[in-house]
């Protein structure tokens, strides 16, 4: 993707303008952004193409982009895309960072949309733990490179992981997942056992359950569709899941009750 940097001071939090769920290539298949005064970060779940300020790059699934302000930002999309984003203004000063403008979040995406997704859902009413979770993913962003050595390694578990991600809530194949990251269905398997340590569908569980973690404890949505926003519709198998690997009730986890001390 080349080189295409941007200098960023991330010793003060940012000031967070607006955070959500953007959804566009449905009606139009282009569109241009210029932001006078704000910075925009975006954790991609879709093929696209990008100009940003002339410099051209391909957005795969995982993805993560930091575009400064009153750039010109040009997009084609391939179909309905879907992205999170946040608008916020960065210091002016401090220790610089120099951040590619695109780059693959790899297996840092889950952490990186929990983040972002958790902003999302507390902003309106906490807008001080949404600028905590904004500024703990751009750190997280600024030094993603610095743990990437392998990048076509990189990129096939970004995909498939941002494709797991943006479908919690229905089902999830092994083979689907393999055909969105361009890779075999075997060496998906391999690469999420040397990378990230696990079977495909023991991760899509742990993600499904720490999802519904979340929206038990940061939302009002009724237990059953927090089950079927997680992609299990029987309550009785959600219940279960959830004392298996969160070790307590739906009702328990919603109610604010901690696991006791030394469960893994």
């Amino acid at each position: 993707m080349g080189r295409h940097l941007v200098r960023v001071y991330l010793d003060a939090p940012p000031d967070v303008v607006n955070v959500g769920v953007g959804v566009h290539g449905t009606t139009r298949r282009q569109d241009v952004f210029q932001l006078p005064d704000l910075w925009q970060l975006h954790l991609y779940r879709y093929h696209a193409d990008i100009v940003v300020d002339g410099v051209a790059h391909a957005i795969l699934p995982g993805n993560v982009s930091l575009v400064p302000p009153r750039v010109v930002v040009r997009y084609q999309y391939q179909g309905r895309s879907e992205h999170l984003y946040a608008h916020l203004r960065l210091p002016a000063s401090g220790r610089a960072v120099d951040v590619p403008v695109m780059q693959d979040a790899g297996a840092q995406v889950p952490v990186l949309s929990d983040l972002m997704q958790h902003a999302i859902d507390v902003f309106a009413r906490s807008p001080a733990q949404a600028v905590a979770q904004i500024w703990a993913a751009l750190w997280r962003v600024a030094h993603l490179a610095e743990s990437t050595e392998d990048r076509g390694t990189h990129a096939a578990i970004g995909a498939a992981v941002a494709y797991i991600e943006s479908n919690l809530a229905g089902p999830l194949e092994v083979p689907a997942i393999a055909r969105a990251a361009g890779i075999s269905h075997n060496h998906l398997t391999r690469l999420f056992r040397a990378e990230l340590g696990s079977t495909v569908v023991a991760y899509i569980r742990a993600r499904r359950l720490a999802r519904a973690e979340h929206l038990l404890r940061s939302s009002t949505l009724p237990i059953a569709a927090v089950a079927a926003s997680v992609g299990i519709r029987d309550l009785q198998a959600f219940n279960k899941a959830c004392r298996q690997v969160l070790h307590a009730s739906p009702r328990a986890i919603r109610a604010g009750v901690k696991p006791p001390p030394g469960t893994p």
